[in-house]
C-alpha cells in the first residue's frame, strides 16, 4: 500500500483531502501532519519524519497565508513558503518521493488582459508571491519528481475563506462594498482535493509546473452577488475600486490562469466555479 504524506492536514485542502481519503483507503495510507507534528521549517525534523514513514507522494498544502500579514512579517513568510517548501523537496528527493506542491495565481502581477500560462513571465508584487514563487523554484530545483499546483481564491466549507465571511458579514450588515476590479478564479478546494488524487492515480506522471482552478474568470464583487443570490441574501453589496479598499498588500489586478494544460496531460475538466460555489453552500446550509 502506497503512503500519501498530506503537510498541512488542518488547513482548507488537507481538510478536504481528509474527506475525500476514505474512498481511496484500499490503496492509499494517508499520513495527515499539522506544524505541531511536523515542522516543516524544521529541517531535522523534516529528514527525521522522512526517515521514518518514506511516502511515495508528499502533498504540501501547508503555506503561509496571510497576504497582508507577509508585509510585516517576511522572514516567516519566507520560512514557511519557500525555505520550509525546499526542506520537503529534499527529502522527497532522498526517498524517491512525488511532491506535489500547491502554489499561487499571486506570482503574477496581473498587468494582463490575458490568461497566464504555465511558461508565462512572472513578477509578484507582494511578499506572499515571492516566498511562493521562491517556494516554488527552489522545489524543482531540489526535486525532479515536483508537481507544482498553482491556484486561486480557494474556498471550502473548512476554515477561514471568503465565502464563509461573506456569509457572516451578510448576517450581520445590511450594506457591503466589495471591490469590483481585481480579476480571478474562484476555486473550491474540494475541487483542488479531487484533483491532487486525479494526479496521484495517473500511472504516466507529468511533472513541472499545472494551473488548476474552476472558471470562468469574475470579480470580488461579482463572486460576492453570485454568494448573495445563491443564500438568497438581501443585503446590498456595493462595487470599490481598489484605490477605495486600500491594503497593505498589493493585490494583482488580473490574476486569471490558462487551464489548458491541466486538462490536456492529466484529463482534468475544471468546474464552472458558480456550479462549485452552490456545491459549497448546498454543504454549509446542512451543516447549520
Amino acid at each position: 500500500m502506497k503512503k500519501i504524506l498530506v503537510v498541512g492536514g488542518n488547513g482548507q485542502l488537507g481538510n478536504c483531502i481528509r474527506k475525500i481519503a476514505p474512498d481511496f483507503e484500499l490503496d492509499y495510507e494517508f499520513v495527515f501532519t499539522d506544524s505541531q507534528i511536523l515542522d516543516i521549517t524544521d529541517e531535522d525534523q523534516v529528514n527525521s519524519f522522512f526517515y521514518d514513514n518514506k511516502p511515495e507522494f508528499c502533498i504540501n498544502a501547508s503555506a503561509f497565508t496571510a497576504v497582508d500579514l507577509a508585509e510585516k512579517e517576511k522572514e516567516k513568510a519566507f520560512a514557511v513558503n519557500a525555505q520550509g517548501v525546499a526542506y520537503l523537496a529534499h527529502a522527497c528527493k532522498e526517498y524517491n518521493t512525488v511532491l506535489i506542491h500547491v502554489s499561487t495565481d499571486y506570482v503574477f502581477d496581473g498587468e494582463t488582459n490575458l490568461c497566464y500560462s504555465e511558461d508565462d513571465f512572472t513578477n509578484p508584487i507582494g511578499v506572499y508571491g515571492e516566498s511562493k514563487l521562491k517556494g516554488e523554484e527552489l522545489a524543482l530545483e531540489a526535486n525532479p519528481k515536483t508537481i507544482i499546483l498553482r491556484t486561486s481564491w480557494l474556498y471550502s466549507e473548512f476554515n477561514k475563506n471568503f465565502v464563509k465571511t461573506m456569509l457572516h458579514l451578510f448576517s450581520q450588515k445590511e450594506e457591503l462594498g466589495i471591490v469590483a476590479d481585481q480579476f480571478g478564479q474562484p476555486t473550491n478546494a474540494n475541487d483542488l482535493a479531487e484533483a491532487i488524487m486525479n494526479i496521484i492515480e495517473t500511472p504516466q506522471k507529468s511533472y513541472g509546473i499545472f494551473h488548476f482552478s474552476n472558471y470562468p474568470e469574475t470579480t470580488w464583487f461579482e463572486f460576492a452577488q453570485k454568494i448573495a443570490e445563491l443564500s438568497k441574501s438581501s443585503v446590498k453589496l456595493n462595487a470599490l475600486s481598489t484605490e477605495q479598499y486600500p491594503t497593505p498588500a498589493k493585490r494583482p489586478k488580473r490574476s486569471t490562469m490558462c487551464l489548458d494544460k491541466i486538462e490536456e496531460v492529466y484529463k482534468i475538466e475544471p468546474k464552472h466555479w458558480e456550479n462549485s460555489l452552490e456545491e459549497c453552500l448546498d454543504i454549509l446550509h446542512n451543516n447549520l
